[in-house]
């Protein structure tokens, strides 16, 4: 039934392009009327029911003025990750659960015309000689693209898709992601302008997280976020500037990297600087803020634990700077303060596993001290305290 229906439409799509070809500019109602005469000029010999016509005329629609056939999914609320795996496969993330989507694209052209729609919109390319792409659908929703020959079984999409309304942390309290006590303790580091690092794996919530604490930055701030493709979604900042970073293309122009926006951005005269994903070499200027008076700032990185976060940074500004591991420690040491590790569990939920400060160095070594960590039974519990309390006192 499905290879029927991909059929019909991809007939009644070749019969559209005809007609639109010579049409002229069309607004959207104006092609839905010619895909409506075109479903009843053939539905005397298909016979289609009401809801396959409405399905049809959706997805003729799509095809012409939207992302084809993966137009119906980011419409929906509830899908928030989708894997296209060539024409043939697509997955869905819901919930946390994966499962394969019961369409697909009706061919390969399709995929590739869809991709080749999202690069010139976010005037990036994609091509064999620049087979891999990043870019951002005018929803938000981070994109990356691998084309043949680096991708083996046709092109391969990924969209990660995401809230239209920000996560509140009153809604992380709801759903277990972290304790209203822990909550209110975030709530008052950040207030009090403790540097903070979130780490975690793919896919556990850690720009989500940031949006979430952001939100208890005093409003009279200025804040400059620096991203690689925009996804945060900072509420109640009124002197806020967000910054994106570039990709050179074949217009000949030039990239700007992450490493560029934040040394631009410290000439802003900011109060405090979000990074949303710290990668690579830019870690050493991440660092250079936060050891230059921008107490307060925030920034993510992928990593395995709390201790992981530490070998990472030190890796990362290795990308960029040959300099002594024990320099990079100091560095560490005295401008990242508080570090917190999000998990994700084998049903999907994302949770708050640990809240650490650093608290200086003994020998070449940095010290971690737990504030907030998991117990046995899941449940994240307060087992310390925290040590360097200038900032924090002066917040009362």
């Amino acid at each position: 039934m499905q290879t029927e229906r991909m059929r019909q439409q991809e007939l009644l799509r070749s019969r559209l392009m005809e007609q639109l070809e010579t049409a002229g500019d069309l607004s959207d109602e104006e092609i839905l009327d010619l895909i409506d005469e075109l479903i009843l000029a053939e539905n005397r010999s298909w016979l289609l029911g009401v809801y396959e016509k409405e399905e049809l005329r959706r997805g003729l629609f799509y095809s012409v003025r939207r992302l084809d056939i993966i137009q119906e999914l980011l419409e929906d609320p509830e899908v928030t990750e989708i894997m296209v795996n060539g024409h043939e496969q697509i997955f869905v993330e819901r919930q946390g659960r994966i499962r394969l989507w019961e369409k697909c694209f009706s061919s390969r052209e399709r995929l590739e015309d869809v991709i080749q729609q999202i690069a010139a919109f976010c005037n990036r390319v994609a091509n064999e000689q620049r087979p891999i792409m990043d870019a951002r659908l005018p929803g938000g929703e981070r994109v990356n693209v691998v084309l043949p020959p680096i991708a083996l079984n046709g092109p391969v999409m990924t969209i990660r898709r995401f809230p239209e309304e920000p996560i509140t942390m009153e809604q992380m309290i709801r759903w277990g992601t972290i304790t209203e006590e822990a909550a209110e303790y975030l709530r008052r580091l950040v207030r009090s302008g403790y540097s903070i690092l979130v780490g975690g794996g793919t896919s556990t919530g850690k720009t989500t997280f940031l949006n979430a604490l952001s939100s208890y930055i005093p409003e009279e701030e200025r804040v400059i976020t620096i991203e690689d493709n925009a996804e945060l979604q900072i509420q109640g900042i009124a002197n806020l500037v967000k910054l994106e970073a570039r990709s050179a293309n074949l217009d000949e122009n030039k990239e700007i990297s992450i490493r560029d926006l934040i040394r631009t951005a410290l000439r802003m005269r900011p109060s405090r600087i979000i990074v949303g994903e710290v990668r690579s070499a830019e870690a050493a200027d991440f660092l250079t803020c936060l050891n230059t008076g921008h107490s307060g700032s925030l920034g993510s990185a992928h990593a395995n634990s709390v201790r992981d976060m530490i070998a990472r940074l030190e890796m990362m500004v290795l990308m960029g700077l040959q300099i002594p591991i024990p320099a990079i420690r100091r560095q560490i040491a005295s401008g990242v303060e508080i570090l917190i590790h999000l998990s994700r569990t084998g049903e999907g939920h994302r949770q708050i596993q640990e809240i650490a400060e650093i608290t200086g160095m003994e020998g070449d070594e940095i010290l971690i001290s737990t504030i907030f960590s998991r117990n046995r039974e899941g449940e994240l519990e307060k087992v310390g305290e925290l040590q360097s309390r200038e900032k924090w006192e002066r917040s009362l």
